[in-house]
């Protein structure tokens, strides 16, 4: 698996060390509630982590997780918190590399065209989206 080096200086060259970060996606879940909501929403994230080892990536996305728990106060004077739950998946990256897949989901329905057209409805949306801006 390639990953990036980093080097830790010291004044003694002797502690000089080398560690091989390798690189993974966490798929970290939150619960989202809100006062009068009457459907439970998750919102999922992807993120990209620079670990060691799996372990340490483990906890590095649990540790972002808790630390991005957060309540907000709406103007109508209501509240939202996203809560964390936990990290869901946990993918090594094998090569970083332009065109790489990071995350694969198989999504199934029985209105696949439904499916198709939102899909070609999201991606003019992003188009259109990102030439406003």
């Amino acid at each position: 698996m390639r990953g990036l080096t980093f080097t830790i200086e010291n004044t003694d060259p002797r502690l000089l060390k080398q560690v091989v970060m390798k690189w993974f996606v966490a798929r970290i879940i939150f619960r989202i509630s809100s006062e009068g909501s009457k459907l439970d929403q998750f919102d999922e994230h992807l993120r990209l982590i620079a670990a060691q080892d799996f372990d340490e990536a483990f906890g590095k996305a649990r540790v972002l997780g808790i630390s991005e728990e957060d309540t907000v106060y709406t103007y109508r004077d209501t509240t939202v918190r996203w809560e964390f739950i936990n990290v869901a998946e946990l993918i090594p990256i094998q090569d970083l590399k332009d065109g790489s897949e990071i995350y694969s989901h198989i999504h199934e329905t029985s209105e696949g065209s439904s499916y198709i057209n939102h899909v070609h409805q999201r991606a003019v949306f992003i188009q259109t989206a990102a030439r406003a801006s």
